[in-house]
């Protein structure tokens, strides 16, 4: 499974939109999610009236505030017009230039809605392969593991042991439906295998 993650300031319009039509157009083995910095109280309702206009209820949806989690949980994230107000998203990422149509008429909301539509069409049309093969989200997660099993095992294990078990281990977790849990997992079981005279990590790495 992979995991596809749309950011916008308050979830209440453009990036709810672009989950909604990504959900619709991809396929089973990627998901979409969506967030914003500061998440408003309700979607705003001219989006929900152009969204039900084209067959798609986000009445029963909620904005939600992004968390540390969710960007660990992304494969691929895309930013939605909201400049130095989106939050730093360490993954793989896509900006795209979209108005936001907090407080815009339903003429203009529609526009909005169809180039979202378009841009998540060409996302799944060109992009998934990418997002299926990117491994950004693994390597950060690689990255919070070493230092604290590099000052562990200093002196027992060399770097490219410690890197290489650790890798093995999180490779196991790619395609985890749940992630929130991955690297306090994988940090026990590289200590467990780095602590045993053969490391069953490093003989399948």
């Amino acid at each position: 499974m992979r995991y596809v993650l749309f950011v916008c300031n308050h979830n209440a319009g453009r990036s709810q939109m672009a989950q909604a039509f990504f959900e619709q157009l991809a396929p089973a083995d990627v998901e979409a999610e969506s967030a914003g910095s500061d998440p408003a109280r309700e979607i705003w309702p001219t989006v929900v009236e152009a969204m039900r206009e084209v067959g798609i209820d986000i009445a029963g949806r909620r904005p939600r505030k992004l968390l540390p989690e969710m960007q660990l949980h992304a494969d691929w994230a895309v930013t939605m017009g909201c400049g130095d107000a989106c939050p730093y998203v360490p993954t793989m990422v896509e900006a795209w230039d979209i108005e936001d149509p907090a407080g815009r008429p339903i003429e203009e909301v529609r526009e909005i809605r169809d180039t979202i539509a378009q841009h998540v069409g060409e996302l799944v049309d060109t992009k998934l392969d990418a997002i299926r093969s990117d491994r950004t989200a693994h390597q950060l997660r690689l990255a919070q593991l070493l230092p604290a099993l590099a000052r562990e095992f200093e002196g027992r294990r060399s770097d490219a042991e410690i890197r290489a078990c650790a890798d093995a281990v999180l490779a196991r977790y790619d395609d985890a439906p749940v992630r929130t849990h991955i690297v306090t997992l994988a940090l026990r079981q590289t200590r467990e295998c780095l602590r045993q005279e053969h490391c069953d990590a490093l003989a399948s790495a």
